[in-house]
């Protein structure tokens, strides 16, 4: 099963937070996918975790590697549909990068958003998720 998967997952999973257990069950048999740009969003959260004193660079480094070691297949998704999507459900393009992704792949949408998982369900993108 395809499974596209956002920067909540991948940071959960990296932060070693409260859903790492669910959502690594849940993409046990999975061959996970995301856009391109979670690269960048990666070092945006990370960056985000910097000025709230959350972690340090040491940690942050720590992070990046075991990212690194996620097994996940990088999607370039059409950056006018992502317009599209955005414009037609009022959101970010980085949200909508995963919703195009998914779409694009026919495949589900994980993600610890809520909003997210809302408004992907919205144009018929199929979702999952974990118990919050």
């Amino acid at each position: 099963m395809n499974l596209v998967v956002d920067t909540s997952v991948i940071i959960s999973v990296i932060a070693n937070e409260k859903h790492k257990t669910q959502l690594i069950e849940k993409t046990k048999e999975a061959t996970l996918i995301a856009p391109s740009s979670l690269h960048w969003e990666i070092g945006n959260a990370f960056s985000a975790m910097f000025k709230r004193n959350r972690i340090t660079l040491k940690q942050a480094i720590a992070g990046l590697n075991y990212y690194h070691q996620i097994p996940l297949r990088f999607y370039d998704v059409d950056l006018k549909s992502t317009l599209e999507v955005a414009n037609k459900l009022n959101i970010y393009a980085y949200d909508a990068y995963f919703i195009v992704c998914a779409s694009s792949l026919n495949a589900a949408l994980l993600s610890l958003d809520e909003s997210l998982l809302a408004n992907a369900k919205k144009i018929g993108v199929k979702i999952e998720k974990v118990k919050l």
